[in-house]
């Protein structure tokens, strides 16, 4: 995810329920604009556009910009000034009468085609291809949509003509068992055994990498065959990479995996996926699963005997952020990608996990004794997953199946690691209340939370929800192996109460490693990865439980040279050259207390209040993968 201006994964990030309400969008005139409503929305947020690089890398929150920034060029496009809320009604209740009838894939669009080039939301070539990749999924959406007439107005013509907030508030069901009394983890005897877990995400290989191409072409992804050649004054695409909106070649992740030997050993791997590039507008199942069984044989290779636990990463669909819940069969279903990814890691997941994995991209299992781990498909929270359009209350019955984990787990004495691609700050906030709720249930347990997906180095804090004031839980958010966008590659080191009666299995240190691009694009250099800091002895943390990440964010907040330290290794040694104002510092700091979506009152301590303006109007820029 982050930063194009704003973190590094260039996409512009909407509420989920602003992207909801382009689902009824059509026709006579309203009806051909919902795709292209979709896309106005969807394609920054998968795509990295052509804004100048900016310097904060914000929580994504929400980007009620984008929509307010829309609506008003196609009222104008359109002609809908003279719009009615009686006659909006009647339009939308035709639309959707209409759509479900007999829906028109290829009407849809056409038009849609048309308003992506006349906004300029992409390259003419990213439009046509986009639209036809997004618009039978789109459509069949549509035709099971919840979304009301009087919402679809309620969002063109205001409150006043209809409520258009489709993602109600739900709750899970937590055990009558009553929570234990919270237990700190006793630190791990002098000697006692530390696992070593590498942690790899968002790979994002682009199998049509090709040196010395364009790295600032007009597309949104570059580096690339087709992207052209440079300007004669400008650098072409270097041999290992390149700070810019690309993407790795294979080579440099050959080169990761081959040079990991200084790191370990390891116990096991966690990885959180996003395997292929982020050319969205162009990939085809073929080209997902080919990006699949090709890193994953990579993966094998290297780390040979040891257990490796993947996660499902966003980008792992076509179209991209695609992920139907279970209810969805036929070829709309994402079982096309499960099977594939069941076959490919059947070698290091036992049959129960499989089998779940198979029916909804999540999983669990016991790695060592006292240890369990879950995988979650963090897809059914997120706000650019456009088929919980249809019904997005817990989807997969996954939150209420990870509450019976966590508590088959106390109830046996085991701790618990959580793995998965979006960080739960990232979801839509019904989902992401839920799971802070389970969170702060199961304090004792969850030994470890782990995600991907920001593209670079963070974490998340979780607070008791009586007073928001005692932390209790830590998600660690690793950067990226891409260099998307302008980034090092890069990967993480955890280290863990190790395998012995009695662990905490709490992360004890971490490191971060990456491969300097300035250094390896050198000619005739070879390429060195490099340890980029150790997290306990840079930060002078006591020990890397959540107190002492909520206290090195209460530093930072006055310590401008320690946050400027943080600001270096959030970008993986690769800062953007436009200096982090207080405004831009107390939003990123704000978003390691963020665990939980939409939720300001998790920073009400910490941003001064003549800054509180500034940073809320920073709050919605952050971007995401």
């Amino acid at each position: 995810m982050p930063r194009h201006g704003v973190s590094s994964c260039q996409s512009h990030p909407r509420s989920r329920r602003e992207q909801g309400l382009d689902s009824s969008s059509g026709a006579p005139r309203l009806l051909w604009v919902g795709l292209g409503l979709a896309l106005a929305l969807a394609l920054p947020d998968s795509l990295v556009l052509w804004a100048p690089a900016a310097a904060h890398p914000l929580p994504a929150r929400g980007h009620p910009a984008t929509l307010n920034s829309i609506v008003p060029q196609l009222r104008d496009a359109f002609g809908w000034q003279n719009l009615t809320c009686p006659a909006c009604k009647v339009l939308f209740t035709a639309i959707d009468f209409g759509l479900k009838k007999e829906p028109s894939v290829a009407r849809v669009a056409s038009m849609a085609i048309k308003l992506c080039k006349l906004l300029k939301i992409a390259p003419p070539t990213v439009c046509q291809s986009a639209v036809q990749l997004f618009e039978d999924d789109m459509v069949e959406v549509w035709t099971r949509s919840v979304l009301l007439p009087s919402e679809a107005c309620g969002l063109l013509l205001g409150s006043t003509c209809g409520h258009w907030d489709i993602f109600s508030s739900w709750n899970i069901s937590l055990p009558a068992t009553p929570k234990p009394p919270p237990k700190p983890p006793n630190p791990p005897a002098p000697g006692a055994p530390v696992s070593r877990v590498l942690f790899l995400t968002d790979l994002h290989w682009d199998h049509d990498y090709l040196e010395g191409t364009d790295p600032n072409c007009a597309d949104p992804l570059c580096c690339r065959r087709g992207s052209g050649l440079p300007p004669n004054s400008q650098p072409g695409a270097g041999y290992w990479g390149e700070y810019s909106k690309c993407d790795l070649p294979l080579r440099t992740l050959e080169s990761l995996l081959s040079g990991l030997g200084p790191a370990g050993p390891f116990d096991m791997v966690y990885w959180t996926g996003d395997i292929p590039a982020h050319d969205i507008w162009q990939q085809s199942r073929r080209d997902q699963l080919r990006a699949l069984t090709t890193i994953t044989a990579l993966v094998r290779k290297f780390l040979g005997p040891v257990p490796v636990y993947p996660a499902v990463g966003n980008h792992e669909s076509t179209p991209v952020n695609g992920f139907p819940p279970p209810f969805i069969k036929g070829n709309h279903s994402s079982r096309w990608l499960y099977e594939a990814m069941a076959k490919a890691w059947e070698p290091w997941l036992p049959a129960e996990a499989l089998r779940t994995l198979r029916i909804a991209g999540f999983y669990a299992l016991s790695p060592r004794p006292g240890l369990r781990l879950i995988s979650l498909n963090m897809n059914f929270c997120s706000r650019e997953n456009f088929w919980l359009l249809i019904n997005s209350t817990d989807p997969a019955g996954q939150l209420q199946w990870l509450v019976g984990e966590l508590q088959a787990a106390e109830d046996r004495g085991d701790k618990v690691h959580i793995i998965g691609h979006i960080p739960p700050g990232h979801c839509l906030k019904s989902w992401s209340w839920n799971y802070y709720r389970i969170v702060a249930r199961y304090e004792n347990t969850l030994a470890g939370q782990f995600f991907g997906h920001t593209h670079v180095d963070e974490f998340e804090v979780f607070y008791d929800e009586e007073t928001l004031s005692r932390p209790l839980a830590v998600a660690f958010l690793a950067p990226s192996a891409t260099t998307y966008i302008n980034l090092n590659p890069g990967y993480r080191v955890y280290q863990i109460d190790g395998n012995y009666s009695g662990s905490s299995h709490v992360v004890l240190d971490h490191e971060t490693y990456i491969l300097n691009l300035t250094q390896a694009n050198v000619p005739g250099a070879t390429p060195h990865w490099q340890r980029l800091y150790r997290a306990r002895e840079t930060y002078g943390l006591p020990n890397a439980l959540p107190a002492a990440w909520h206290d090195l964010v209460y530093r930072m907040r006055s310590d401008t040279q320690l946050f400027q330290t943080f600001w270096f290794l959030y970008h993986k040694g690769h800062p953007p050259s436009e200096p982090c104002g207080a405004p831009c510092r107390f939003a990123t700091l704000c978003a390691q207390l963020s665990a939980r979506a939409n939720s300001p009152a998790l920073c009400r301590h910490l941003v001064p209040h003549e800054n509180l303006l500034d940073v809320q109007s920073l709050w919605p820029q952050r971007l995401f993968c």
